[in-house]
């Protein structure tokens, strides 16, 4: 099955892309890349209205849902643009539905609220953060976005079971420790509490907490779609260009079928996001199954995909000067971001009704 999006949907891809074309292209992206800048980019997606598409407008949105965002991150992806901030907000949504104006003021000016939630695993409950009387305490290790963040919604545990809490960046109590990555088209820091002072949010932390677990899986594999595309893309022109022997290597027969393979797996995957978007999008009871099974197997493809187009590229595509580097570390980074494929196929293994075997009479 190939998922085809509605005629306002395909306009709005056209429309970004062709805007990131313009203010992402390989050479600006560098030089964001070697200044460690990712300020400049993010501060023009919220100033030109991107960041509010794909959310409420009861909030100040520009309307749209999850499949906007997915189209959104799939674009940012084929770009490698500078997102994590972007993203952090996006899975901080679920738990500001209980605290309308701080979502209103996140989505106004990109005041940016990121999830204190570690990239290393699937979203949860937080295990190193405890809510006492006087504030929050612990550690949350590798949270995305969390550099360019004035607040954070942390997860924490009490007496209680967990809560949500709103709290201020600029205070005492609160420090952020930037991790470096290999993939410099993300930041990522560790976030220390030392009895922080924040606001605790009202509904159901577990069940903002699990719609936050989908989203990250459908928003990282859309991204994963997006650079395997750009990698396809990049592969099929440089085997058009690379001649050995007198002839193009696009014309070998085992050049065509890697080609063809990556193709595969771009198709399967576009199907696989943008279906798991709208099972997600209308809280279908079968959304966390395919949820699972895009980030597992987007993500997978897209790093597999990165490993062809490194040795179909052959030397060159080793060096820092050629951008294929950039775009093979981002897809290597969705393989575990918010959970590897290995963790979502057990969730998805988990969910399913397994047959046994054949019973003795």
């Amino acid at each position: 099955m190939r998922w085809e999006l509605s005629e306002e949907q395909a306009d709005y891809r056209t429309v970004l892309g062709e805007w990131l074309g313009e203010r992402c292209d390989a050479e600006t992206l560098r030089a964001w890349l070697d200044a460690g800048d990712h300020a400049t980019f993010e501060d023009r997606f919220v100033g030109e209205g991107w960041f509010a598409v794909g959310s409420s407008e009861e909030l100040g949105g520009e309307g749209g849902g999850l499949i906007e965002l997915a189209i959104t991150a799939e674009e940012l992806g084929r770009r490698a643009a500078p997102s994590s901030a972007w993203l952090g907000s996006m899975l901080a949504l679920p738990a500001l539905a209980a605290a309308p104006e701080a979502a209103k003021a996140l989505l106004a000016d990109g005041t940016t609220t990121v999830l204190a939630c570690s990239a290393d695993a699937i979203v949860g409950p937080a295990a190193g953060v405890t809510l006492a009387e006087d504030g929050l305490s612990g550690r949350i290790p590798t949270v995305l976005g969390a550099g360019r963040a004035r607040r954070l919604v942390v997860p924490a545990s009490s007496e209680h079971g967990t809560s949500l809490v709103l709290l201020d960046v600029d205070q005492d109590g609160v420090e952020i420790r930037d991790r470096p990555l290999t993939d410099r088209s993300r930041v990522a820091s560790d976030v220390l509490l030392d009895r922080a002072q924040g606001t605790v949010l009202g509904g159901d932390a577990s069940e903002a907490l699990a719609d936050a677990a989908l989203r990250s899986a459908v928003l990282v594999a859309a991204d994963g779609l997006g650079v395997m595309e750009r990698m396809l893309d990049m592969t099929v022109e440089y085997a058009g260009q690379r001649h050995q022997f007198g002839v193009p290597i696009g014309s070998f027969q085992a050049v065509k079928h890697a080609a063809a393979e990556m193709l595969v797996k771009v198709e399967a995957a576009r199907s696989l996001v943008f279906l798991a978007a709208a099972m997600v999008e209308a809280g279908r009871q079968e959304a966390p199954l395919h949820a699972a099974a895009a980030k597992a197997q987007v993500t997978a493809a897209a790093s597999a995909a990165a490993d062809s187009a490194l040795t179909l590229h052959g030397a060159i595509g080793y060096t820092w000067e050629h951008e294929l580097q950039i775009f093979y570390k981002r897809a290597k980074l969705d393989a575990p971001l918010f959970g590897s494929p290995a963790a979502w196929n057990e969730r998805l293994a988990d969910s399913l009704d397994l047959v046994g075997g054949p019973t003795e009479p």
